[in-house]
């Protein structure tokens, strides 16, 4: 019996009905032909031109991506790429016609939703696309027959799979990006995107990671590491700061093992990025393992107190005993997390460390666990993400022997209580903070700005406060923010060297493809010639419009012929 993916077609280039002809029957076909003269009928003809009227590029399409930062940055180079190419993004999923699920393959719920938007989707007879780690992952799971899929190096080609799904089409691209042979990260860097908040940036720096941690299906769906050139990465934060950002995030599975295999590091990295970072803008580091970050501690120290960085870092300890850190193939021990945190807390005075720890890791005995709650005890994180263990198919961990399941749920809500019992922000209040400003509340009732330390400060909605930096007094604080109040007559920076896009607005068009779009709607002036595949994009659906009304006027006259 076939496999569901022989089953499918596996790419574009080879998409050639069961039931088209073969050349040589073609033109024997030919041969036979004998013109005459015949009668369509209104039905015959209403049913051609309905065939005909799907064109791509003229459907409304609703998203929804899961997980990291990563594959909300994939998700925003998709959104972009197809409202450049003329479809209109919805926040609305019951009015568009093709769902495009952008999926987490870090824990089961993640999953489980997913699996039920499909679910859900279907049931409206909506059109579907998959994309992100599960279906890069596992293509053939039962419930992904049938329907396109976008792989995680595959995003730049979008646009392709959204045309032949809105015709009917089931397409897979699941290849992986190379140049002579070495894998490189994935899809340009300066394709178009629709960035969810027009003021930050997320840059993928690498995909992939060096680690084999015997719980992660993340691995089976990014691969090994590949890292994007430097000058690559630059330019597009240059590029984001042309275009009114005021902060940018660096993001992957695992940014300390940056540049290993193209030979230069993180650091390096980093200190290019600070040289185009303008007054009053700020760069988040995003999360590093810490085996990699060991062999720059001096220098990411340095870097993390520049005036232009969040004094911030997150990374992974998964748990505090060593015995359960080499089940899990860690490739550290508590030691030297102990090592890296201690001497950042040293050099860098205030930084904010933020960690993981999974609760109820096959093996994990009573004594481990209180390992780990001795570490958060000690170092009290401020930022605390927690995860009850839960084994992905596939992974080495999934067929070791399990804890059992309500013992996993009481370590993860003694862990729970152990962390909501100090408050880390208690003595700031009084501090004067500056602070950046770059989106709302979920409440809705305030502005949220960050601190050097990345500590979420909450402001008052005054409109030309957003995307600016501002001097504020604490004057209250909870366990995951500050209030803040705005000093009278203080100093009001404007980071971005011009004005941010508008909300849904395309980015990466300004130069290259023209003026911004908004839903896919030129909000500039008119595109220009040096756009030759937006033009032949235009120009078909203006001539498969002018078809149609051709062919209805046809068939009229022919019928008043008859």
């Amino acid at each position: 019996m076939p496999s569901v993916c022989n089953s499918l077609i596996d790419d574009i280039e080879d998409m050639v009905s069961a039931q088209d002809l073969t050349p040589n029957e073609r033109q024997f076909v030919r041969k036979s032909i004998v013109p005459r003269a015949r009668r369509r009928k209104e039905q015959q003809v209403a049913e051609e031109l309905e065939a005909d009227s799907i064109i791509p590029g003229t459907q409304k399409i609703w998203m929804k991506t899961w997980g990291c930062s990563h594959n909300n940055s994939d998700g925003e180079y998709m959104a972009g790429q197809l409202a450049a190419s003329g479809y209109k993004m919805t926040e609305n999923p019951a009015e568009a016609d093709l769902w495009l699920l952008n999926s987490c393959t870090v824990k089961n719920p993640a999953e489980d939703h997913f699996r039920n938007s499909i679910r859900k989707a279907q049931e409206q007879d909506k059109k579907v696309v998959v994309a992100g780690c599960v279906p890069q992952a596992q293509p053939r799971m039962d419930y992904l027959k049938g329907l396109s899929i976008i792989g995680v190096q595959q995003i730049d080609r979008v646009v392709e799979v959204v045309d032949e799904a809105v015709k009917g089409h089931s397409v897979r691209l699941l290849g992986q990006k190379k140049d002579n042979g070495k894998r490189l990260g994935g899809a340009r860097l300066d394709l178009p995107k629709i960035r969810k908040n027009p003021l930050i940036e997320i840059i993928s720096i690498n995909t992939g990671c060096l680690n084999a941690c015997t719980y992660c299906k993340t691995k089976h769906a990014r691969g090994d590491l590949a890292s994007y050139p430097i000058e690559e990465l630059v330019e597009r934060a240059r590029q984001s700061f042309l275009e009114g950002v005021c902060e940018i995030w660096l993001t992957s599975e695992d940014t300390g093992a940056y540049g290993r295999d193209i030979g230069t590091d993180l650091p390096s990295l980093l200190w290019r990025l600070v040289e185009v970072i303008p007054e009053g803008a700020m760069l988040r580091l995003g999360m590093t393992n810490p085996p990699y970050i060991l062999e720059h501690l001096e220098e990411m120290a340095k870097i993390l107190s520049h005036p232009r960085v969040y004094a911030f870092l997150h990374v992974p300890v998964q748990s505090g005993s060593d015995s359960v850190l080499m089940d899990m193939k860690r490739e550290y021990c508590v030691a030297d997390f102990r090592l890296v945190v201690d001497f950042l807390k040293e050099k860098v005075p205030g930084i904010t460390i933020a960690t993981d720890i999974i609760c109820g890791f096959p093996g994990e005995t009573d004594s481990d666990f209180q390992e780990t709650l001795a570490l958060v005890e000690r170092y009290r994180f401020p930022s605390l993400f927690i995860n009850q263990f839960y084994p992905r198919p596939g992974t080495p961990a999934a067929k070791y022997e399990q804890v059992p399941a309500h013992v996993k749920k009481q370590r993860t809500k003694e862990l729970s209580q152990l962390f909501h019992s100090y408050n880390p922000y208690d003595h700031k209040v009084g501090e004067r903070q500056q602070v950046l400003v770059t989106e709302e509340s979920f409440d809705a009732q305030f502005y949220v700005a960050h601190n050097k330390y990345y500590e979420q400060v909450l402001v008052p909605k005054t409109p030309q406060f957003k995307g600016k930096m501002i001097e504020v007094d604490v004057y209250e604080s909870g366990k995951h923010f500050l209030k803040g109040r705005p000093v009278d007559m203080a100093r009001v920076l404007t980071a971005s060297i011009a004005r941010p896009l508008e909300k849904g607005a395309v980015s990466g068009l300004t130069q290259e493809f023209g003026a911004p779009l908004q839903n896919g709607v030129h909000v500039g002036p008119p595109l220009s010639t040096s756009q030759p595949w937006r033009l032949d994009r235009e120009a078909l659906k203006m001539l498969s419009v002018g078809l149609i009304l051709l062919s209805l006027i046809v068939a009229f006259a022919v019928e008043k012929l008859q």
